[in-house]
């Protein structure tokens, strides 16, 4: 079943989360964010709860039956995620120590006002959100255009998956968190940015779990700039044509300005026939499983 098949029956509910689910989702946590911009822990209940929401939306509500995941598999991408965010942290901080010095410098000698600190704070939230989007943008691309950096990441370990949910936004290879903090630990040295970077951080999640939620919503009002999850189960394709498409996780926009936008809806997602276990996951910066269909370099 395509994703939004299930929004043609005459589910009012169904109706209200196809078109309604992102946006509001999107307005709650950043009315909540700009309540108390630099408090932490309300970063960190803001995307417990929008994984909650997500979870069970996706067990009343799913878009395809079939992907709905629950008991002991549920549980163990509970805890993977949790450990893949204490990663992220150390790779946060690592980053940090190296890059301050270097960084810092230069923001010296470009001056302190670089960043436009007397904008509005939910301007600053927005411009360093795409800014993040921009760069990260190029990195994944670059991930799907040459092997090295493939390899390099362990790309392929989270397109592995022939099951998508809200929970996958957070399942990458370990060593991919050096790609996926760098565009932001790049910009926050540089320019100093301060309490606009916990807001930007708490969107790109949000929207990241949306985009591989499994739940049927796609609101195409801000779908011109914002990823759906139509979008992006688009890239998580096993078609190669499909999966070379759509690589703003989180902001479309820049697929649409850079000639990569699809609007195509994905038959199947994974990298090949066949779901690679954990271990294989794991080790594929070193091997590749065995039968990759969208891979670089696979010619399919």
């Amino acid at each position: 079943m395509s994703l939004g098949q299930s929004v043609t029956s005459n589910s009012s509910v169904a109706r209200v989360l196809y078109f309604g689910l992102q946006p509001a989702l999107l307005l709650a946590v950043i009315g909540l964010w700009l309540s108390q911009p630099t408090n932490p822990a309300l970063y960190v209940g803001c995307i417990l709860a929008v994984q909650l929401v997500l979870g069970v939306l996706e067990h009343l509500y799913p878009a395809r039956t079939e992907w709905r995941i629950k008991g002991k598999q549920k549980s163990g991408s509970v805890v993977l995620v949790l450990i893949l965010f204490m990663v992220s942290g150390t790779v946060g901080d690592l980053y940090t120590q190296v890059l301050s010095p270097p960084l810092e410098a230069l923001r010296e000698s470009l001056g302190t006002n670089i960043w436009p600190h007397h904008w509005p704070l939910l301007v600053q939230m927005f411009a360093l959100f795409f800014l993040n989007e921009l760069l990260w943008y190029w990195v994944h691309r670059a991930e799907h255009q040459w092997s090295a950096v493939w390899r390099a990441s362990g790309h392929g370990a989270h397109h592995a998956f022939q099951k998508l949910g809200a929970l996958n936004f957070g399942l990458n290879h370990p060593l991919e968190y050096f790609f996926l903090l760098l565009p932001g630990v790049l910009l926050e040295l540089t320019f100093g940015i301060g309490a606009a970077t916990l807001g930007a951080s708490l969107l790109l999640i949000t929207q990241a779990s949306i985009a591989h939620c499994n739940v049927a919503t796609n609101s195409r009002l801000i779908g011109w700039v914002f990823t759906t999850n139509q979008y992006h189960i688009c890239h998580h394709s096993l078609d190669l044509a499909e999966s070379n498409t759509n690589f703003g996780c989180a902001a479309i926009v820049w697929d649409r300005v850079f000639g990569t936008f699809s609007d195509n809806r994905a038959v199947a997602v994974g990298s090949g026939p066949v779901e690679p276990s954990t271990w294989h996951k794991l080790i594929m910066p070193i091997k590749e499983y065995e039968v990759s269909d969208i891979a670089p370099g696979s010619g399919q």
